[in-house]
């Protein structure tokens, strides 16, 4: 195997996990990693939250993660190593530099994710959780209208 072959082969295989979890056959509405000017935006970041209620098993965690690119994805540690994409629900951020997560000690608890755009706007989404963790199959279900931006967002 050549030197360029192999540099190929290994690219492929370091493919984040994440891209590989989404719905075999969908087509998410993405968030997109180029911003109108053609310049790369995102930023790495990750949140999370973990419930410290009776409706969650001990050691339930709740995570966001952003890439260097601008894509969100948000994982279920009942669910260990599927991260699903947030460009699945509807009115995604594009270009997420950073994210917070919290939960509501209700049952069912609320979890809301707040990803904040290159652009300076927060996006909210309000997602219902349940016995079934978060995958890329009920997490449209499970956040309903998707993210709102937050009214008076300071721009950055």
């Amino acid at each position: 195997m050549s030197v360029v072959s192999g540099a190929v082969l290994l690219g492929a295989l370091m493919v984040p996990s994440a891209v590989a979890d989404d719905t075999p056959g969908a087509t998410p509405t993405p968030n997109t990693s180029v911003t109108d000017q053609g310049k790369k935006c995102g930023a790495r970041d990750v949140s999370s939250a973990a419930p410290d209620f009776v409706n969650f098993p001990t050691g339930v965690i709740f995570r966001v993660a952003t890439d260097a690119q601008g894509h969100s994805f948000v994982n279920d540690s009942r669910n260990p190593g599927v991260w699903v994409n947030l460009g699945l629900l509807a009115n995604a951020p594009r270009c997420v530099s950073d994210s917070a997560l919290s939960i509501t000690e209700s049952n069912p608890g609320i979890l809301y994710i707040t990803l904040l755009a290159q652009d300076g706007v927060l996006h909210e989404a309000r997602c219902t959780t349940s016995n079934t963790p978060f995958t890329p199959a009920n997490i449209v279900a499970a956040c309903g209208t998707g993210f709102s931006p937050l009214p008076d967002t300071p721009v950055l």
